[in-house]
């Protein structure tokens, strides 16, 4: 299949998230004691390590190589927000940035003439985001106890308005890549 050059930018996007997701996910499971939030955080550590394999694979099925990119969404989330100063932080913009990664990808799944290839690449992917969302969730619930409540929710606000921010300014950074998906968020 002939992808346009954006449409190739933005599985390439994907995929270079999706490494990035791997990365900070691996360096994050070194560092926590054995127990269920380490088991958790290492499967999701390989699910985005596998999501980047699927996305590779879904644009060589396709007739192309993914594009090199100097950067993915997450990175301008330290700029957004700063460095998380513990777990829960951790947890929390994870908690966000899954929530924005599922509404990205059912963004693309309503767009006009989707690919085959490209629909069950997302709609695998999304298995698993599901998946993220839910023990991330647990995990907050569980740290609640710890942190508060209180303090929680208002770290799920300050970086659910810094990923607004980051997705703005994505957007106008990009917006013509991504236009064919719509005006609808």
């Amino acid at each position: 299949m002939n992808l346009s050059e954006n449409d190739l930018w933005l599985l390439s996007y994907y995929r270079s998230s999706e490494i990035n997701g791997a990365l900070f996910f691996g360096r994050v499971a070194r560092t926590l004691r054995g127990g269920p939030l380490q088991a958790d955080v290492t499967h999701h550590f390989a699910d985005e390590a596998d999501h980047a394999k699927q996305w590779t694979r879904c644009i060589e099925d396709l007739g192309h190589s993914a594009r090199k990119l100097s950067g993915a969404y997450q990175d301008q989330y330290l700029d957004a927000v700063g460095l998380p100063a513990n777990l829960m932080e951790i947890m929390a913009i994870t908690q966000v940035f899954e929530k924005r990664v599922i509404g990205q990808y059912r963004r693309h799944l309503r767009a006009p003439d989707v690919h085959p290839r490209v629909r069950t690449t997302i709609e695998t992917i999304m298995e698993d985001e599901r998946w993220h969302v839910k023990y991330v969730r647990d995990a907050l619930r569980e740290m609640a106890a710890a942190y508060g409540q209180d303090v929680v929710d208002d770290t799920l606000a300050r970086f659910t308005a810094a990923d607004e921010e980051v997705y703005a300014r994505t957007l106008a950074e990009y917006g013509e890549r991504v236009a064919f998906l719509g005006d609808r968020p």
